[in-house]
């Protein structure tokens, strides 16, 4: 141990040490990690990180034997005597003496390189989520006016007619658009709020199509979860717009919804009518929401959920299984 004769001693002291890890940091994070680590360039930024350490032990070397030994010598204990009598040349051939300085000059600029990867990855990450709340919102948007579309085209129908369903079917309308406008702005929202959704436009879709269709829905919740909002609704109106409004005869359409506190498994079946009844300019357009909806259960359920689409002659069945989340 070493005792300070006074504090002139001490900052004099303290300078030696501090002034090489300033050096350090500024010379590695400033110029050798940008202009050779980040560019793969592995053995210079070795190389030059070597040359520096060891100009720094050296210098630092001079100065503890020509100044500090020579000057501070008597307020040395016997063993920092011992060492101050040995010679440069024993003290460079010092293996742990060597490393242990190196360690304690670059020490600094190791724990600021580690605090700003931890700062720029955190960066990268809020970047991240940014860039996923943007384009979930996108590809809601482009889902909402899609499905108005539908609905009021069925309004717009059942008003020319005439019929006395019509303010039914306003306000199963009104119910279901108070939802998609007020109550499904967050990643996930209540199971029973996007049943109940459901169901209206079950009905809407019952009020339309009459004797046509022939539909089941059977939804068992034994938990109370949440579910990214609007996803189903895709597979729901791709089953009517291609297996029902193109049917001549009576169509059918089955859906299943059951969930508990780990899984959410959905399952809609419906029939297809023959191929020569089908409108091809209209069966191109299912791709558009079917690929939203794989996007939206990419940015939702990363590798945490299973999609199945088995596509027949005369039935189209669609099994979707998702981890439930709690509320």
């Amino acid at each position: 141990m070493v005792f300070f004769q006074d504090y002139t001693h001490l900052i004099q002291s303290t300078l030696t040490l501090m002034v090489p890890q300033i050096v350090v940091a500024y010379v590695l994070l400033d110029v050798l990690i940008p202009k050779f680590l980040n560019q793969k360039k592995y053995l210079a930024f070795g190389l030059f990180t070597f040359l520096l350490l060891a100009m720094l032990f050296l210098g630092y070397m001079l100065l503890r034997k020509y100044f500090f030994d020579a000057v501070y010598y008597d307020v040395y204990n016997d063993l920092a005597k011992t060492y101050a009598k040995r010679s440069l040349m024993e003290r460079f051939l010092d293996l742990n003496l060597i490393v242990s300085k190196m360690v304690l000059f670059i020490s600094p600029a190791a724990l600021i390189f580690a605090y700003r990867m931890y700062k720029n990855q955190k960066n990268v990450m809020e970047l991240r989520e940014q860039k996923r709340i943007a384009e979930l919102s996108a590809l809601k948007n482009q889902l909402n006016p899609h499905f108005l579309f539908n609905t009021l085209n069925n309004l717009y129908a059942l008003a020319e007619e005439q019929s006395s369903k019509t303010p039914e079917v306003i306000e199963r309308l009104s119910e279901i658009l108070d939802y998609i406008l007020y109550r499904c702005k967050a990643d996930f929202v209540s199971l029973d709020k996007e049943v109940a959704m459901i169901e209206d436009y079950l009905g809407l879709e019952k009020i339309r199509y009459g004797n046509r269709v022939n539909m089941v829905f059977e939804h068992s919740v034994d938990k109370p979860v949440k579910i990214a909002p609007l996803l189903l609704l895709t597979f729901i109106e791709n089953a009517f717009k291609h297996g029902v409004s193109q049917e001549l005869k009576v169509a059918k359409v089955h859906l299943t919804l059951k969930a508990d506190d780990q899984n959410i498994a959905f399952d809609i079946t419906n029939t297809k009518p023959p191929m020569g009844s089908i409108d091809q300019t209209k069966t191109e357009g299912e791709s558009l929401g079917l690929d939203n909806v794989t996007r939206q259960l990419e940015l939702l359920y990363p590798n945490a959920y299973s999609l199945h689409i088995e596509d027949k002659e005369n039935q189209y069945r669609v099994q979707l299984n998702i981890p439930a989340h709690g509320l």
